[in-house]
């Protein structure tokens, strides 16, 4: 919990149009960096900060969620209020930033069960790929993010950086694993010169909806952007197309393996890629099944850093052990995959 008394004498000087704050209310959902709804008595905002423990190198960057949602405040990609941000970990205990709270929709389940028409989930998933490929339109050197990160080679130190992450997380050998890595590393494409700024975590629960007209919702807020950098924009997209041939019944975040997208009015892969790449002006996209195969990595990476925490007892969610139990059939989803594209 937060410390209120702390927090307000802090507040009063660093960010006195925050107000007061009377309440302090942790939000359900989200393993990574705990995040409270704060009550003032001027409004409603937002605080997130880094878990409390030893962090992984790098992982947990709250001072770099907070530099990009504040560089995208004038531009196409929704992003809330950015307001301020404490980076010394002394006030309450753990580094941390606020931002405006945004009164919207989230949905946690990929198929949308609770969407009434496929028309709506079809405008849904349409209005995800406009707000991708905006991002991934974003001038960076204009955004003045030129140095968020290190251009070129990314996929190259991305796996670097995940196989290190994954080995100081690793509590068991687990052969698929072991096998995925192989695959990744012995099949890494040349650097094709790309450079975005990609958000790292582009899914349907990390964006906030306007559902006001249902024929035109908006997403109007993209959230979570730990994971952001310089980097790929491929693997956004990848990313995200993951979820179509995650099993509808996984745990983390349902995925759309096995079900009827068609009747529910959700794209199939092909059609978002194209969809996408007709919004960026790209002919095709090459090495699909190595982005496809690094998303999974990168997630079941990032899957055991949280069961790693939960051990040590510094996991920010009671559901740390269960998803665990996720990443070797991560493991065996990509190795499929790359299986059956091979054919």
């Amino acid at each position: 919990m937060l410390d209120l008394a702390v927090l307000n004498t802090y507040l009063t000087t660093a960010c006195p149009e925050i107000g007061h704050v009377q309440e302090a209310e942790k939000f359900s959902g989200g393993q990574s960096n705990p995040t409270f709804k704060l009550l003032t008595d001027n409004g409603t905002f937002v605080l997130r900060r880094q878990p409390p423990g030893k962090l992984l190198k790098s992982a947990h960057a709250v001072d770099r969620e907070f530099r990009v949602i504040n560089a995208l405040q004038n531009s196409e990609v929704p992003v809330p209020k950015a307001y301020h941000l404490c980076e010394d970990p002394d006030i309450i205990g753990s580094m941390f930033y606020i931002m405006a709270y945004v009164d919207g929709d989230i949905f946690w389940n990929s198929a949308l069960p609770e969407i009434a028409t496929s028309s709506t989930r079809t405008a849904m998933y349409d209005e995800m790929n406009r707000v991708l490929a905006s991002l991934h339109s974003v001038d960076v050197q204009s955004a003045e993010l030129s140095d968020y990160g290190k251009p070129g080679s990314y996929f190259e130190r991305q796996l670097s950086r995940w196989t290190k992450q994954y080995r100081a997380s690793e509590l068991e050998h687990i052969k698929e694993i072991e096998d995925l890595i192989s695959y990744l590393e012995a099949n890494l494409p040349d650097d094709d010169g790309q450079v975005s700024l990609v958000h790292g975590d582009f899914r349907l629960d990390n964006m906030m909806f306007d559902m006001s007209d249902t024929n035109q919702p908006k997403v109007i807020a993209v959230l979570d952007w730990e994971l952001s950098t310089l980097g790929h924009p491929y693997s956004d997209l990848a990313y995200q197309c993951m979820q179509l041939r995650l099993p509808s019944d996984i745990a983390h975040a349902a995925g759309l393996g096995g079900l009827d997208r068609e009747a529910l009015g959700i794209p199939s892969e092909r059609a978002y890629i194209n969809a996408y790449c007709k919004r960026r002006n790209i002919e095709k996209i090459d090495n699909w099944t190595f982005y496809l195969a690094f998303s999974f990595f990168r997630l079941a990476a990032i899957l055991q850093g949280v069961v790693k925490r939960a051990h040590d007892g510094n996991a920010s969610s009671e559901k740390a052990m269960q998803l665990g139990a996720m990443v070797r059939p991560l493991a065996q989803i990509a190795n499929q995959t790359i299986h059956q594209d091979s054919e």
